[in-house]
């Protein structure tokens, strides 16, 4: 059983060892905060985490350093997580609010949360299976080929540039436009390919091959929406800070372009009382990701489903300024989709 001021012994342990990059010992614990007891008494409480194996001894230093569990009662029980500076979330407000679309608004996201955190930035394209259809665009750039831009209520945006065995004709193609809104509009991206079943009967037989490709590219642009999609940024962090993996980090980068990896942990993830999902070391062997901790935090659309923006990093991060900033952006997407 580790004692009140074992706790605080490992918090410092933690935050040292996050600052500086080098095992603690209890020499320096006593020099650095005030405990008011000898470092013969700080080396019983280091004992008595050792033996919890909260911490342990790298190689044969005399330090000590956090293990994976160590990380975890830290997170669940000590971390002091601060909210952002005025300046930080300025900055925040800043960036992010001058993007256009949803594209937009995610690559700036990662390339933000990475500046802030100096990890790997991964943030989830909302769902939208369940969101609507807001409007369909078919622009002609040449005599057979045409852009088809397939517009949902979360402010995604699909296009696609398609060619055709005949001739375009303008006339023909602002047709198709009001048909295929008609059809589609307001209605849930799940049941706008259905909707299109037929359609090409309702033109004349010499424009039904026409027809037919534009459906097929469009039904294409609605399937691929309804696929879940990761951004990320920031991987050359991950690089930066090689000497905190034990091995080779090519098996984590490898990991980590794996979407669909990503996307299942993720979802494996509860959040904890700060509204921050942390995910730590071992907990993560299943997913490739053994010597990794992965942040994240639920944000909401438009369309009333929840994505989530988190982090990925070495065991060794400064948690408490990571999920501060990973619940900031998250807070800060909620009310962004909640205005649009």
């Amino acid at each position: 059983m580790v004692s009140e001021r074992g706790l605080d012994v490992l918090r410092v342990i933690v935050h040292d060892y996050v600052a500086s990059k080098e095992p603690v010992g209890s020499k320096r614990i006593v020099e650095r905060h005030d405990f008011g007891v000898s470092a013969a008494t700080i080396r019983n409480d280091m004992a008595a985490l050792e033996e919890e194996e909260l911490i342990a001894a790298p190689h044969t230093s005399s330090g000590r350093v956090p293990t994976d569990k160590g990380y975890r009662l830290f997170v669940d029980r000590l971390a002091d997580v601060k909210p952002l500076t005025s300046a930080q979330r300025q900055a925040i407000e800043a960036f992010l609010g001058q993007s256009f679309d949803l594209d937009d608004v995610l690559a700036r996201t990662v390339r933000l949360l990475s500046q802030l955190t100096h990890q790997v930035a991964l943030v989830q394209y909302p769902s939208i299976s369940r969101s609507r259809v807001r409007h369909v665009e078919f622009v002609i750039l040449a005599p057979r080929r045409m852009l088809s831009v397939l517009i949902a209520e979360t402010g995604a945006v699909e296009q696609r540039v398609l060619d055709t065995s005949h001739d375009l004709d303008a006339e023909l193609v602002a047709r198709m436009r009001t048909v295929i809104n008609e059809l589609t509009v307001d209605l849930p991206l799940a049941d706008a390919a259905g909707a299109l079943a037929g359609v090409e009967q309702r033109f004349h037989a010499a424009d039904r091959e026409t027809v037919r490709q534009v459906i097929d590219t469009l039904i294409d642009q609605i399937a691929a929406n309804r696929q879940d999609k990761l951004v990320m940024a920031g991987a050359a962090n991950l690089v930066r800070g090689e000497h905190d993996f034990t091995g080779s980090i090519y098996p984590v980068l490898e990991a980590i372009e794996e979407q669909v990896i990503l996307l299942r942990l993720f979802g494996e993830m509860a959040a904890d009382q700060h509204g921050v999902s942390v995910s730590i070391g071992r907990e993560n062997a299943s997913f490739g990701l053994a010597e990794t901790s992965v942040l994240a935090s639920g944000y909401a659309s438009q369309a009333g489903s929840t994505a989530r923006v988190g982090v990925l990093g070495p065991l060794r991060m400064d948690y408490s300024s990571n999920m501060a900033a990973v619940r900031a952006v998250a807070r800060y997407l909620s009310r962004l989709f909640g205005e649009s």
